[in-house]
């Protein structure tokens, strides 16, 4: 059966998808058309049921629950390393600031709206361009996620918060970014094939780390190898393998801040 598959090319997606989609590993007869976007251009895609699997935002994922379900692994949490409000030295941020955001339906927009409800004057752009923008005075302040959490300082940039810290001081709990969902209509059998499948594929990125590094690299091919080794290893993590209770505690938390009291968040 064949599968259309949305990831990012972002490092620890395709570090995890990576022996999955070449066949590294034992796909149970599965085949996958695989979509490469950024992440909110892949939760606008999930809202319009364009793709099968797919990884999204977890904000994003409350909007389309009653049409995906969520897969053990492949989700990435974070330990005190959320995204990063950023801004120009010597800026001084006011409820008028301008910020820019990677996505209305982002994890990072939900955090920003959790623990800085003030700032209301948002503009929207590509998670890359936010560091630019900041430096262009287009904007105040940016919420940067992924590799820019690397590069930010090197730019002049300085931090002002960074969520993921802000959320386990509130929770004590891991932050839920993003995860890998797939379509509800899909057969119970297959769903459970995908999951299986995607946790060898994780299981063999770990047992092999350098087996992914020319797919990841020519997908990530603006990034320095450092910065790609150290995103892989701050988002992929044990509850990439499996969400275990205190990973579903944490997803289960995060829905009940958006106002979503769905308990069937898990396959």
């Amino acid at each position: 059966m064949k599968l259309t598959l949305g990831l990012s090319s972002c490092p620890n997606d395709t570090f995890i998808f990576d022996a999955l989609i070449h066949q590294k590993v034992d796909t149970e007869g599965l085949e996958f058309d695989v979509v490469f976007a950024d992440v909110e251009k892949l939760n606008k895609l999930a809202f319009d049921e364009r793709l099968d699997v797919t990884k999204l935002s977890f904000n994003a994922f409350a909007q389309c629950i009653s049409k995906y379900i969520l897969l053990d692994s492949g989700s990435a949490l974070g330990r005190k390393c959320g995204p990063i409000l950023i801004k120009r030295p010597n800026v001084f941020l006011s409820s008028d600031s301008k910020i820019a955001i990677p996505g209305k339906f982002t994890t990072a927009n939900l955090l920003l709206s959790i623990s800085n409800p003030q700032y209301l004057n948002k503009v929207e752009m590509c998670f890359s361009e936010i560091e630019n923008a900041i430096l262009s005075a287009n904007v105040e302040a940016g919420l940067i996620i992924h590799e820019n959490r690397f590069t930010y300082k090197k730019k002049g940039l300085e931090k002002v918060e960074d969520l993921g810290e802000f959320w386990e001081e509130e929770t004590g709990l891991p932050l839920p970014l993003g995860g890998i969902v797939v379509k509800r209509i899909l057969p119970y059998e297959i769903q459970k094939k995908m999951e299986r499948v995607l946790k060898k594929s994780i299981e063999y990125a770990f047992s092999h780390r350098d087996a992914s590094l020319d797919f990841v690299q020519y997908h990530a091919s603006e990034i320095e190898i450092d910065v790609i080794k150290s995103h892989i290893a701050l988002y992929v993590n044990n509850y990439s393998i499996s969400l275990g209770k205190k990973g579903r505690k944490a997803v289960t938390l995060l829905f009940e801040r958006i106002g979503c009291q769905n308990n069937n968040i898990f396959l």
